[in-house]
């Protein structure tokens, strides 16, 4: 699942202790932490479109 932080807050990674980008992070589904947090409204669940493409790579990438 892909969370973002609620709008107005700003939310730290529980492992590296960054904030989390405004545009979200996949996490992992069920994980016991990002379900609570997200349960708690903290964080809400992002689109997958709203996340960057990610790069290509390979001949096919110019």
């Amino acid at each position: 699942m892909i969370v973002k932080p609620a709008p107005g807050l700003k939310v730290r990674h529980p492992v590296t202790k960054q904030l989390l980008p405004d545009e979200g992070i996949e996490v992992p589904d069920g994980d016991i932490f990002w379900t609570r947090v997200l349960n708690d409204g903290d964080v809400v669940l992002a689109d997958n479109a709203a996340l960057p493409a990610p790069k290509q790579s390979g001949s096919d990438a110019e």
